[in-house]
């Protein structure tokens, strides 16, 4: 029997749903699956600059896997820039470390501090939000 995946820290989803290569036709376009941690795994190593180690300690996993998560990351991104392919973002193995919320109306997503009770969306005050982390 197979080992239970152990669900990842993720701080904040992604701001975006997916992106899409410019001037490639669309012709019955394809595209790949970008999860959250991996997401995460390029945020904290490329952009935070953190090493490995400091980035595993943050997601909660060990370092050989945070390694293999950013290694299956950007071979996806490697994929999709050479083949042109669409990248789409998907919720994954993941856990939050608050409450995020999606507003349908405006596309925006944000969380709710502790000590308040929301229900609508901060930036255009729609009531069309649900909650990203199921």
């Amino acid at each position: 029997m197979p080992r239970r995946i152990r669900l990842r820290k993720v701080v904040s989803p992604p701001r975006f749903k997916g992106y899409r290569p410019f001037g490639a036709s669309s012709k019955s376009r394809k595209s790949i699956d970008l999860l959250y941690e991996e997401y995460e795994a390029l945020k904290l190593a490329d952009y935070d600059l953190l090493n490995h180690k400091e980035a595993a300690e943050l997601m909660g996993v060990s370092r050989p896997t945070f390694a293999r998560i950013y290694e299956s990351a950007r071979r996806k991104i490697a994929k999709a820039l050479v083949e042109t392919l669409d990248i789409n973002t998907v919720f994954g193995n993941v856990i939050m470390d608050k409450d995020w919320f999606f507003c349908s109306k405006c596309n925006a997503r944000f969380n709710i501090p502790d000590n308040m009770s929301q229900e609508t969306c901060p930036a255009c005050k729609s009531k069309q939000i649900e909650l990203i982390n199921k």
